[in-house]
């Protein structure tokens, strides 16, 4: 039977809810694709409650007064729609938006004449609100257990679960608390000539078991890459090419738990020995 070993290594720590935290993303008139500028501002956004436990996230899309109403709720739900795409291909759990919802027209609220190309611009927008559960987990490695495990008795089979060898949301390289434990494993890895394994990358949230979106390549091979970047790594400090290979998983197995632990790898242990 195979066996999984889980390196943990994480605070947590359990508080009453916190206030909801909000973004907007403005629109030109009359589109719903987002302006490059309010693009990099919802990627920073996304970066900022990467590390936050979410209850929900209500996602409301608005239009300026012109246009009729039909239009107007048409449009806003578009803008609702593109905003909710961009959380789905950024790794976040649909089931976590709670809705997505087309207001339609905010009614122009004029305060001076020239004033009113400004506000129909602010009200051209879509809110996010995001109402957290936990706060941000702290990363609290220990590498003399990570060695412990990797030195000791392994058997063929054995899926070594890398559990804080995390990826940045929607990408292959990974977060910068998480390069500390690379390098420890592949030291490690380096030296313990033995043991042969197969890396394999995983996704979360993606619909059923498909791939995630390769926010750097735009391509739908996600937990491929995750894999091949760890390969590629170790490589470089020396393991050798002919005791591994790596294979993307796609969403196949997930963990069931917070959903940044999918954006995982696993060493699938293929032989043990010279």
């Amino acid at each position: 039977m195979k066996r999984f070993c889980f390196f943990t290594f994480f605070c947590f720590q359990t508080v009453i809810a916190q206030k909801e935290i909000k973004h907007i993303v403005y629109f030109e008139t009359d589109k719903y694709s987002i302006p490059e500028t309010e693009m990099h501002r919802l990627l920073l956004f996304l970066d900022d409650i990467e590390s936050i436990d979410i209850q929900k996230i209500s996602i409301y899309g608005f239009c300026d007064d012109r246009g009729s109403h039909s239009y107007n709720m048409s449009l806003s739900q578009n803008r609702a729609n593109t905003i909710k795409q961009v959380f789905t291909n950024k790794e976040f759990d649909n089931s976590l938006i709670s809705n997505t919802d087309g207001k339609g027209e905010l009614l122009l609220k004029i305060i001076k004449d020239n004033h009113v190309d400004k506000i129909r611009g602010l009200n051209r927008k879509v809110e996010i609100i995001v109402f957290p559960v936990f706060p941000a987990r702290k990363n609290n490695f220990n590498s003399q257990r990570l060695e412990d495990i990797l030195n000791g008795d392994l058997i063929v089979g054995e899926k070594i679960l890398l559990e804080n060898l995390l990826f940045e949301r929607g990408y292959s390289y990974l977060i910068p608390e998480s390069r500390v434990l690379l390098s420890t494993i592949a030291k490690i890895l380096k030296k313990r000539k033995d043991i042969h394994f197969t890396i394999q990358g995983h996704v979360c949230c993606t619909n059923g078991e498909r791939d995630a979106i390769d926010g750097r390549t735009k391509k739908r091979n996600l937990s491929q890459a995750r894999a091949k970047y760890i390969y590629e790594y170790l490589l470089r400090k020396g393991v050798s090419s002919r005791r591994m290979k790596y294979i993307g998983m796609k969403r196949k197995f997930p963990l069931g738990g917070p959903q940044r632990l999918d954006r995982r790898v696993e060493l699938l242990v293929t032989k043990v020995g010279s």
